[in-house]
């Protein structure tokens, strides 16, 4: 009988304690997969950034707004190709319980500096022409069973109101990485909205500007110009690369990913202590046996080694069972979040993890049961003297 099949025996001498404990690093490691992949979501807008985009944003704060009159002058900087402006919307639909983005853009410029969302020409004219149009993401369509022509309400909370709006387009993102999941409303409604809310000397604000470059390596100096603009006026800006932006706002959010990473590691440090208190029982139990193998002229490194392949036999059959439950665990948590997790799936570097976290926690939790094991007294052993 070859060793891995004696250690899959061995395995499952004790059926239910097996049983047990292979359920309980499954869950485990359903559950490093699960909060890796969270965390993962977490940076996926700034994996997705483009290199040749920087954002204009409020020296004040990622809330300040910035007045519409610096736009002219961010076009005017040399190294600027391009440039855009969106604010966000925010506001509910139905129960709130599909949460998805809702950005207010200027229709006649947003998609030439955002190429990754693809719209039809005919659709984008049909957007800018209609100030109560809007354009959403495939994914958002099909969620909400939305098609061009459908009426989408909004319920607004940053900016009050029964809001109502046309669908005039479904864009098409250019790659897995793009978000396919916007609801894209017009600048140009909001402020008017504002205006006559708020009276006709209301100044225009907008979120952020979006500025396109034609070089990635002129960012620095691009952005150095466009502060410098404004350094001295009551609406100083911060420039930075879109990826720097995206990372900025995810660092808001610094003391949720420790905690996380923090459950995780927990998370491996339980399971270790399971199955090494599972293989501590079984080579216990079997301690006559490994003495038997050693009067038999099995060498000590045999004996261990016999422990550890039994250790691995149950990590490796739990990371499967664990990685099987990581996917439905993961579609469970889309579903209650809803489109605000955008390309949320179970990457392959999660699932190398999944399987690290299970040679690790075999290994470890056997080594100190098989040094002992290798080192048993062949006569005290058989004559049922514990060593």
């Amino acid at each position: 009988m070859g060793l891995l099949q004696l250690a899959i025996r061995n395995a499952f001498r004790h059926r239910l304690r097996t049983l047990l404990t292979v359920l309980g690093l499954a869950v485990a490691t359903m559950a490093c997969g699960l909060i890796n992949t969270v965390i993962e979501a977490w940076y996926a807008s700034a994996d997705a950034s483009s290199s040749t985009r920087l954002i204009t944003r409020s020296a004040v704060s990622f809330t300040h707004p910035l007045p519409l009159t610096q736009a002219q002058q961010i076009r005017s900087v040399p190294g600027v190709a391009s440039l855009t402006w969106l604010t966000w919307f925010g506001g509910i639909h139905g129960n709130n319980r599909q949460p998805f983005t809702k950005l207010a853009v200027d229709a006649d410029s947003y998609f030439s500096v955002y190429p990754e969302y693809q719209l039809a020409d005919a659709q984008l004219r049909a957007f800018q022409q209609d100030k109560q149009g809007a354009v959403i993401g495939p994914k958002l369509a099909a969620t909400l069973g939305l098609k061009i022509g459908d009426t989408l309400p909004i319920r607004g909370d940053k900016y009050p109101g029964a809001w109502a709006f046309t669908i005039r387009g479904i864009y098409q993102p250019r790659d897995h990485k793009a978000d396919d999941a916007l609801m894209l409303v017009h600048w140009d409604l909001l402020a008017g909205t504002l205006r006559a809310r708020l009276g006709s000397n209301t100044p225009d604000l907008i979120g952020v500007y979006v500025v396109g470059i034609d070089d990635a390596g002129l960012a620095p100096a691009v952005s150095a110009r466009i502060d410098a603009l404004f350094q001295d006026s009551a609406a100083a800006t911060k420039t930075q690369s879109e990826r720097s932006y995206q990372l900025s706002i995810v660092a808001m959010s610094r003391n949720v990913l420790l905690w996380l990473r923090i459950v995780s590691m927990g998370l491996i440090v339980i399971s270790l202590l399971v199955l090494a208190n599972a293989i501590t029982m079984s080579a216990t139990e079997r301690l006559r046996e490994y003495a038997t193998l050693k009067a038999l002229g099995f060498s000590p490194a045999y004996v261990a080694t016999l422990l550890l392949s039994e250790s691995m036999v149950i990590a490796g059959l739990a990371v499967l069972a664990g990685i099987a439950l990581t996917y439905p665990a993961s579609a469970l948590f889309v579903s209650s979040v809803g489109s605000l997790v955008d390309g949320y799936t179970v990457s392959p570097g999660t699932l190398r993890m999944q399987a690290s976290f299970a040679l690790l926690v075999g290994l470890l939790a056997a080594v100190v049961p098989a040094w002992r094991m290798s080192r048993v007294n062949v006569a005290q052993a058989l004559s049922g003297l514990a060593t």
